[in-house]
């Protein structure tokens, strides 16, 4: 593939589609396909950026950048690595600009303590960032930090107490912000607490906007994540940014639909001629859990003193464009025949496993830490899936694979859990990871040959089905032409990546000539 076209992919795949040309065209949810949760978004100049949740995928915090808040293009990520003061949980980058200065407060979990609230700082967007670490660890937890200009021209900070997962309310609290961003001064005030029906044992992922006379708080309630979620999104509004605040008699103001299930946690833009979109997270009614937490796309419409959202009928599937853009035809998918001597962006691996990779010689070369050797699973690199149907094609170059080593292409989930297939000394092997045990389904003997195609099928984002080839037209099922079951693999945070393995034995490496995801 032309290195220039493999730059340019798009993340908007098949589901986030337009029609039309100028204002009155539309656009299909989802505008980020895949796993995106808690997106955070803000305008500079001509241009938005975005950034979402990477939980325990590194790089962490993708930087998104769109010209009509419909097309995004993954062009770098905040930080390669963890922060050394944080292990995971690696939560909710709100983006945000001070005069002229930008700002990113995200959330970490603290060696050995709690759920921290931390800034990074830098002067563009794309960055570089700067990290200034943790300010505010309270016992139970700071997570879900946002920025808001008090009425007398202040910065402060607004997040929420974690007390949900003690058992215990889970105030909104704000206080003010120092000049330069990085720590807090002054009194904490509690803005207001889960108190309705609806909001269930948390509120959370407050994002503030002025509008006229009034501060509208737009916050998230009940529960955000996993298969019994049960997320939507209210909205309070106050006359002082510390109150006292007055919910939506309407609440909850963006509930789940058919379409597009426990929608919430988002921050709203303005277009330069005034309207405002609401960018948040929802699971596809299909392929949910599996592929995560997508980024859709709405209009705020306000009347009456109070803001709507497709007039109170859960996430749009089509609306109108928010800025006019001439029609482009959109790439579906995703490959990479490592032509670029840097990795693309949007490549991951777990963040507490950073595997050592090298693209030479058009092909990528992943290697185990010295600490995972022994790990079938001990090098992993990955894609969000960003459907429920899809098919991953890697070739995988079999020259210089060592005695013992295996590598390969995986369905998975983390460390614990995944599904995949392997070839290592001269046997592919079908295999099934859960909780730790690695239980191997099928084996057969590998055919001749010096590259070796394999491939994996999905369907509805859990059932999958493994194959190879020795010349990528001829496919043969390896072992059984059942598909196997994946509902146990996401964690209850994260979708399912399409991912390269290599593990098994001492200075285990594994080259990979392509991938393709479609």
């Amino acid at each position: 593939m032309n290195t220039l076209l493999a730059r340019l992919l798009l993340l908007c795949l098949a589901p986030c589609g337009f029609a039309g040309t100028g204002q009155s065209a539309s656009y299909s949810n989802p505008v980020l396909p895949g796993d995106y949760p808690d997106p955070s978004v803000i305008r500079v100049g001509q241009e938005y950026w975005a950034t979402a949740t990477t939980s325990e995928w590194a790089p962490l915090f993708p930087l998104l950048r769109s010209t009509d808040l419909v097309h995004w293009e993954h062009v770098g990520n905040a930080f390669r690595r963890r922060p050394d003061w944080a292990s995971a949980n690696f939560w909710a980058p709100e983006i945000s600009e001070y005069q002229g200065r930008f700002y990113i407060y995200y959330v970490g979990r603290k060696k050995g303590g709690p759920l921290s609230l931390a800034v990074a700082t830098a002067e563009k967007p794309g960055g570089p960032w700067t990290d200034h670490g943790p300010f505010m660890s309270q016992p139970a937890g700071s997570i879900d930090a946002v920025t808001a200009i008090h009425e007398n021209g202040k910065r402060w900070l607004l997040w929420k107490e974690d007390g949900n997962s003690r058992n215990l309310p889970t105030p909104i609290w704000a206080q003010e912000l120092s000049e330069d961003g990085t720590r807090l001064v002054g009194e904490m005030k509690e803005l207001f607490r889960n108190d309705a029906p609806w909001e269930k044992n948390l509120v959370e992922g407050p994002f503030v906007q002025k509008r006229g006379e009034y501060f509208y708080c737009f916050y998230s309630g009940n529960g955000c994540c996993g298969a019994g979620c049960n997320y939507a999104l209210g909205v309070a509004r106050a006359k002082s940014l510390l109150g006292p605040w007055e919910k939506h008699p309407k609440n909850p103001l963006l509930p789940g639909n058919d379409k597009w299930r426990c929608p919430g946690h988002g921050s709203i833009v303005s277009t330069p001629d005034g309207r405002d979109f609401l960018l948040y997270h929802a699971y596809h009614g299909k392929s949910f859990i599996y592929t995560g937490r997508q980024g859709l796309l709405d209009e705020v419409i306000w009347a009456d003193g109070w803001p709507s959202i497709n007039g109170g009928n859960g996430p749009s599937v089509t609306a109108t464009v928010p800025i006019k853009f001439e029609p482009r035809e959109l790439t579906q998918g995703f490959t990479d025949e490592f032509n670029d001597p840097k990795l693309r962006p949007e490549w991951q691996w777990p963040v507490n496993n950073e595997p050592t990779i090298r693209i030479k010689d058009g092909a990528l070369i992943l290697s185990v830490a010295p600490n995972r050797s022994r790990d079938l699973l001990g090098a992993v690199a990955g894609l969000k899936s960003m459907t429920g149907d899809y098919t991953a094609i890697t070739v995988l170059d079999r020259a210089g694979l060592e005695p013992g080593t295996q590598a390969g292409l995986s369905a998975f989930g983390d460390a614990q859990n995944a599904l995949g297939i392997m070839l290592g000394d001269d046997k592919l092997s079908v295999y099934r990871r859960q909780k730790g045990k690695h239980e191997v389904v099928a084996t057969i003997p590998a055919p001749p040959g010096s590259r070796l195609h394999l491939r994996l099928a999905a369907s509805e984002g859990h059932r999958f089905r493994f194959a190879y080839s020795t010349d990528g037209r001829t496919w043969e099922n390896a072992g059984s032409a059942v598909d196997l079951e994946g509902n146990y693999l996401p964690p209850w945070d994260r979708g399912i990546r399409v991912a390269l393995t290599v593990g098994g034995s001492e200075d285990a490496a594994g080259r990979f000539d392509s991938l393709s995801v479609h």
